[in-house]
């Protein structure tokens, strides 16, 4: 009975961590689909999201409040990045991309260093404190794990209903399709390429929010995160949404049972070394379409 104790505990931890690592991963697959961008200055977002509604909170503003504006600065921060720099960077490689939003994430985290300065902060738990957890068959949950994976879940699910049932998703889905077709219907591509990278800021900026209380929030945070979600992007499959909620919740179960099996030093090797195994079978992905190619410009 203990060690299914101990294994729901795992599996709980697992699927806490995978959620996070889904939203980073659905903000690669977003980006990529739409602008044919990887984004590794995408855990820099869910970084942004926590530090701003920290500070927002610390200048009183009420919780909600100041996750909500949170969420509002860091999906501007998203739009204004494409604009500023992918806009008029189309034509290049994809490693010359690759190294510019290194390199933005690295600049990110040297603003934010200056801002906040080197001091781990988080907001207060929404519901309940650090001491306080519920059982459930012998595992103990904190209530902000369900609080993240509430918001998380709901994300999830608003933004399928908004891809496939809105205008503007389904816009955003044409450009990844077919972006010359649908230029041609007068689909404005270069906006739909700002809207990508708006939801994907706003998404990786809730995910800082719900789990400041949890990890704390620090300047450095963004990069492993921007890790791990970009690994679960390619387990779910590079380009699908979806894909990336499979391949985030599989990489977190993998790195918490692995806690109980190997040294804290490998904590991250059974969880890539899955994917390896997985892209040798399918390199494409779990989820991802054989031959699938992300939206180009010409």
């Amino acid at each position: 009975m203990e060690n299914g104790s101990m294994a729901l505990q795992y599996l709980l931890s697992g699927i806490t961590k995978g959620s996070i690592y889904a939203v980073v991963a659905i903000g690669f697959n977003l980006i990529y689909s739409a602008t044919g961008v990887l984004n590794f200055a995408q855990g820099e977002f869910v970084m942004l999201g926590g530090m701003v509604a920290i500070m927002l909170a610390q200048l009183g503003l009420p919780l909600v409040v100041a996750v909500g504006a949170a969420v509002i600065v860091v999906s501007a921060v998203g739009c204004l990045l494409e604009i500023t720099f992918f806009r008029k960077l189309r034509h290049h490689s994809i490693l010359h991309m690759i190294i510019i939003t290194i390199g933005l994430s690295i600049v990110i985290q040297e603003i934010a260093l200056h801002i906040w300065d080197e001091k781990v902060r988080s907001l207060p738990y929404f519901t309940g404190n650090e001491v306080s957890s519920l059982k459930f068959f012998g595992a103990a949950i904190s209530p902000q794990v369900l609080w993240v994976l509430g918001a998380i879940a709901v994300s999830v699910v608003l933004l399928h209903i908004f891809l496939r049932y809105t205008l503007q998703g389904r816009a955003m889905r044409a450009c990844a399709s077919n972006p010359e077709a649908a230029m041609l219907a007068g689909i404005n591509i270069p906006n739909m390429r700002t809207l990508s990278f708006g939801l994907s800021a706003a998404l990786g900026g809730l995910a800082g929010c719900v789990i400041s209380p949890i990890t704390m929030t620090h300047y450095e945070m963004g990069a492993p995160l921007a890790i791990k979600g970009f690994a679960a992007a390619i387990l779910g499959g590079l380009g699908n949404p979806m894909g990336g909620v499979i391949g985030g919740l599989t990489v977190g179960i993998l790195e918490a049972f692995a806690v109980s099996r190997l040294p804290a030093a490998f904590n991250d090797v059974a969880a890539f070394v899955v994917l390896l195994l997985v892209l040798f079978v399918r390199p494409h992905g779990l989820l991802g379409r054989p031959g699938g190619e992300a939206v180009r410009e010409h």
